[in-house]
């Protein structure tokens, strides 16, 4: 219990630091700081992209899973992975490629174009899973009551994808906040990028501390909104339903512009970044081949990740054993603590860490050991999900057996339940790799002085408009989460 405490005070540290910081600044330090004209632009600029892009998303992913689920689009197998492929291009890196070949893109424009083709495979991928789990029954019983297609899909299937919808919705939203890297290249400011600016050039704690208050009140506004949409409707399913495939909507002459539809759009997701990385790989004047540097940032970026995931995974472990194996109100309020770091951006989290500990520990300011908090504060809920499902899946008798036999609480928990969990400790670990190997604000803000990591050498290189020299850090980043990309895609197995 006192380990998963430890842990969920670790995770809340971000959260207490806003809210210490909003009550200590005082009321009208607060406003002086918060009337200003320019948090109304920030604040504009956060709001109108979000919406905008949550909206576009939304209608991209749900007509993608829509038609690859139930259409007869042909070469599904193959629409399927570029579908998603967009998820191995880190959105800082998309918008690298596009600031550079165009610089008209430069503003809300380029920040919308480059954020809706880098998050639309978060509401993909949910809705895709949620349409290939319903009950083919309630379709044909729609039929067979005389509605049309159309009808059927607005009337039947569409209230039952709410909930994935919601949800892709509610992590583009989250990802948006958080965004820094892309909004920064493309010039448009919002929260997350004035904050990294006021605590980059004034070192002013107030004002940064007050601008990621706002930012954690519109995450709220943003989880309360998706919570009061979902409403109550209950919408889970009644046994297993039929086995058999639903009925396939016939695009007929249709369907040879959707594949140019799709095909464009993969284009303009996956074949412009990969066309930006050739092209300065090629002709860029700063391009060059630092093997020395590139090897370095390559190892110090998996070494991080490594420390990282091992350090995440294991304290994600007690809290996710008393949350399956000892339930009360107590461990679910243990276990929801480490969630809420989830709904804060990297930016908040390196903000608070800095200054609590030059506050508190000034030794251990910029050091490797407050970057790996960072990382587990921020990536923890990925390895409570993991670690929770798999200790679902280990039936508790058999530790009630190997206690019988005289083995001690703890060495029944080694020998019995962890060889069982291992997959899931794996995957989450694995996770939570790919996660900190393409991380970059709380890496800027907290790497101890000399650490180059291949998002911050990208970073600097892009902010300096050295693309070429940006370019061979771009590709291993790429090449990097590719490997998570494939994880996904194996979890959607398609019919042929």
């Amino acid at each position: 219990m006192a380990i998963g405490v430890l842990v969920a005070a670790m995770a809340l540290i971000p959260l207490g630091f806003v809210l210490y910081g909003a009550i200590t600044t005082g009321p009208a330090e607060s406003w002086r700081v918060l009337a200003r004209p320019r948090i109304a632009m920030l604040l504009a600029n956060t709001l109108s992209l979000a919406t905008v892009c949550m909206l576009a998303t939304a209608l991209i992913g749900v007509a993608l899973a829509t038609l690859v689920a139930r259409t007869d689009l042909p070469g599904k197998r193959l629409w399927h992975p570029l579908f998603v492929a967009p998820l191995a291009v880190p959105a800082f890196v998309n918008g690298y490629a596009w600031v550079s070949l165009d610089r008209s893109m430069m503003g809300f424009d380029g920040a919308f174009l480059v954020t809706t083709l880098s998050y639309y495979p978060l509401v993909y991928l949910p809705v895709l899973a949620s349409l290939r789990g319903l009950d083919p029954a309630l379709d044909e019983s729609a039929y067979s009551l005389g509605r049309g297609t159309w009808a059927t899909y607005r009337t039947v299937i569409l209230p039952q994808l709410r909930p994935a919808i919601l949800g892709g919705v509610l992590l583009v939203g989250l990802h948006l906040l958080a965004e820094f890297g892309a909004l920064a290249l493309l010039g448009f400011p919002t929260f997350t990028t004035a904050i990294y600016d006021q605590y980059g050039s004034t070192f002013n704690g107030s004002a940064a501390t007050m601008m990621a208050g706002v930012l954690v009140l519109c995450c709220l506004v943003l989880l309360l909104g998706e919570l009061k949409l979902r409403g109550h409707q209950h919408l889970s399913r009644l046994g297993q339903g039929s086995k058999r495939k639903p009925r396939m909507w016939r695009l007929g002459v249709a369907k040879a512009p959707v594949a140019a539809t799709c095909a464009a759009l993969v284009a303009l997701a996956v074949g412009v970044p990969t066309y930006a990385l050739v092209h300065w790989l090629r002709v860029g004047a700063s391009t060059a081949f630092p093997i020395g540097e590139l090897t370095r940032a390559a190892t110090t970026t998996a070494t991080l990740a490594l420390v990282g995931a091992v350090f995440a995974t294991v304290a994600a472990l007690p809290v996710a054993w008393l949350a399956v194996r000892h339930r009360s109100r107590t461990t679910m309020v243990i276990e929801r603590s480490t969630y809420v770091a989830n709904a804060l951006p990297g930016i908040v989290v390196g903000l608070a860490l800095v200054i609590v500990s030059l506050r508190l520990a000034p030794a251990l300011y910029q050091t490797a050991l407050l970057l790996i908090v960072a990382y587990a504060i921020l990536f923890l809920p990925r390895a409570m999900v993991s670690v929770r499902a798999g200790l679902e899946q280990a039936p508790p008798v058999l530790d009630d057996v190997a206690k019988s036999l005289g083995v001690s609480p703890l060495e029944a928990a080694r020998r019995v339940t962890l060889p069982l969990i291992l997959p899931s400790l794996g995957a989450g670990a694995a996770l939570i790799f790919l996660a900190i190997s393409t991380e970059l604000t709380a890496t800027l803000m907290l790497s101890p002085i000399g650490t180059h990591t291949l998002a911050t050498e990208f970073w600097s290189a892009s902010a300096d408009l050295r693309y070429g020299a940006a370019a061979p850090y771009a590709l291993l980043l790429v090449l990097v989460s590719i490997p998570a990309t494939w994880l996904l895609t194996r979890q959607e197995r398609l019919d042929p």
